[in-house]
């Protein structure tokens, strides 16, 4: 199996002075109404937390009974409760995705399988590429790098007596509708993860959750350390989960996806079209040559690298959607850049 920094992530890639288009946090900071109310916090901080109000607020949220909920430290940690509290025989991961699901599955002794899904397609999901013996699955939707967006009718596809299906929903609401969503059906065997980084500029509170069968959410809050979730992750989930933040939270997604169309249409110009079909705030391209993303480091904008999802190489590189304004930006150094390569604008992908 080939070896891939399953620990890389994308502030590796930001440094002083550079554009960032390597993270997928959409905002610079919390709006200002969340600014607020984390403020307002502080003072009660001499308190231990207690998850209990942001639990019940993210169950009203999506329709689910209490004890279908579990509030987490970003749904990063999810995953490191979920390769603790369970013992697969066959652990499978679908590729190219986020790469923290395999490296805790890892780093709990489980052996992983890979099923990598191919840019020839458009990094389609099919039921029948997960082994039948798998009992644990992990899959991405929207799937970070790819941006694909899987039907929920495929997703439910892949369950089966016996396995239970995690889906990682951490970008779900960034796209308009929260479409293809699994997050408001209670099904047996299925796990669905959200995060409140990518929306609400909270990389740094970690603030997540986890939507499942209640003896499965049981088992994950039996190995969770005691008090994970601080009392301003609380106070952000609450807050996050109102209506009026769901609003807010749609007409963002609905400029992700305007900014995002735009993105696509200004790199097809270039002759460096989007891979697959991208519904999620980045997109997936694939350059001339290994050496791009240290070009565009050198003219001031910093990617995220490829090579460290299975599945891709070191040609790849994702891009966060930022506002047209840097669109513009970003592509007119991209242009300058690609003709260090003769005729490396006129390459040749399929968008989808």
């Amino acid at each position: 199996m080939a070896d891939y920094d399953l620990h890389h992530h994308g502030d590796r890639e930001v440094g002083p002075g550079l554009v960032d288009l390597a993270v997928n946090v959409r905002l610079p900071r919390p709006p200002e109404w969340l600014r607020r109310e984390l403020v307002s916090a502080v003072d009660s901080l001499a308190a231990y937390p207690s998850p209990a109000s942001a639990q019940s607020a993210v169950a009203a949220r999506h329709g689910r009974p209490v004890d279908e909920v579990l509030v987490t430290a970003g749904a990063a940690e999810a995953f490191t409760l979920l390769a603790s509290a369970l013992r697969p025989r066959h652990a499978v991961v679908v590729h190219p995705q986020f790469t923290e699901p395999e490296a805790a599955l890892r780093a709990a002794g489980h052996e992983v399988s890979r099923v990598v899904l191919s840019d020839s397609d458009g990094f389609v999901l099919g039921p029948a590429v997960v082994p039948e013996s798998a009992d644990l699955v992990f899959v991405g939707n929207p799937t970070n790098p790819t941006s694909v967006l899987h039907p929920a009718a495929v997703l439910r596809g892949l369950v089966r007596p016996g396995r239970l299906l995690v889906v990682d929903e951490a970008f779900l609401d960034a796209i308009p509708g929260e479409a293809e969503s699994l997050a408001g059906e209670s099904l047996d065997g299925v796990v669905v993860l959200r995060s409140l980084t990518k929306t609400w500029g909270l990389a740094g509170l970690r603030a997540g959750y986890v939507l499942g069968p209640a003896d499965v959410v049981a088992r994950l809050a039996a190995v969770q350390p005691p008090w994970s979730v601080s009392t301003l992750a609380g106070v952000a989930t609450v807050a996050c989960c109102r209506p009026a933040a769901l609003e807010e939270a749609e007409k963002l997604a609905v400029t992700a996806e305007a900014d995002r169309e735009y993105l696509v249409s200004r790199l097809a110009e270039l002759g460096l079209p989007a891979l697959g079909e991208p519904r999620g705030p980045f997109v997936l391209v694939e350059g001339p040559d290994d050496g791009l993303r240290r070009r565009l480091r050198d003219v001031g904008f910093a990617v995220r690298r490829g090579d460290t999802f299975p599945g891709l190489g070191p040609r790849h590189l994702r891009l966060a959607v930022r506002s047209r304004e840097v669109t513009d930006g970003f592509v007119a150094a991209l242009a300058r850049v690609l003709q260090v390569l003769p005729g490396a604008g006129r390459r040749r992908r399929r968008s989808g």
